[in-house]
């Protein structure tokens, strides 16, 4: 089976292709909410024209998408692009995945199929942490059942508030400084922001783990696997004590998953 998956953000759109259980080959652009179905079924046929791994004919697609303008628009370039009828995750698709939240509606699509995919891979109870335009931390328990998160700003937010709002602060790209103790205003203001959501990661996994710590069944303590994912995990997830893997294509593994549930 060849399966096109798109995890569309607000800050990125992920697009994998799958050849059986196999991520063949993926791309990465930027995400623009004024571009029209034409532009789209232009840039996915050129995508896939130029790289190096033959890809296609398609026997599906499934869209996973945070930015409500661009679901239909992505729906029409399928359709015109490869006569493709994509599964939407959201109401009315099958996730095989309980949602133990108050409203499961208003659970992002994306936090959904990262969950499934690391409760595939690790079981339960896992935790995810998406380094994405928001920081969102999801947790599973053992019987595979989604029961809720936190989230927090990205870093790309939280900076851009901060140069926005004190004038005088240099802007400096996001990376791992030479030191905490910063010599330079540039470098204490990469100390704080990288250390400073290495920190605020720990802190809320910690945190999640003592208030789910005890087994529902048997009372036993047990401590949940922790994986990364998102456009930030490589840089950030490293220095985080708590974070036991990072998977970068998790959301489109969790999408291929989605899609087979779908289509049994």
């Amino acid at each position: 089976m060849s399966l096109i998956c798109v995890d569309i953000g607000n800050s990125n759109i992920v697009i994998g292709i799958f050849e059986g259980a196999e991520l063949k080959t993926h791309w990465r652009l930027a995400t623009r909410k004024r571009s029209t179905a034409d532009e789209y079924v232009i840039i996915l046929k050129e995508l896939i024209r130029n790289d190096p791994a033959p890809c296609g004919p398609f026997d599906g697609a499934i869209i996973s998408c945070v930015v409500p303008s661009l679901e239909h628009v992505f729906k029409n370039s399928l359709k015109s692009a490869f006569g493709l009828k994509p599964v939407v995750v959201g109401p009315g698709a099958r996730t095989g995945m309980p949602i133990l939240t108050d409203n499961p509606r208003e659970v992002g699509a994306d936090r959904i199929v990262n969950a499934v995919a690391a409760f595939e891979r690790l079981g339960g109870p896992v935790i995810v942490v998406d380094f994405g335009t928001a920081v969102t931390f999801d947790y599973v328990t053992e019987k595979g059942e989604y029961a809720g998160g936190a989230i927090a700003p990205g870093v790309s937010i939280s900076t851009d508030a901060l140069f926005t709002s004190a004038a005088k602060l240099p802007r400096v790209g996001i990376s791992r400084p030479r030191a905490i103790v910063g010599k330079s205003t540039a470098e204490s203001l990469k100390a704080g922001i990288f250390y400073g959501t290495v920190s605020m990661v720990d802190g809320i996994v910690e945190r999640m783990k003592q208030e789910t710590k005890t087994d529902s069944k048997t009372g036993a303590k047990t401590g949940p696997k922790v994986v990364a994912t998102g456009g930030m995990a490589g840089l950030i997830a490293p220095e985080c004590r708590s974070i036991d893997e990072v998977d970068e294509f998790l959301t489109l593994k969790g999408l291929r998953v989605v899609y087979e549930i779908n289509n049994k």
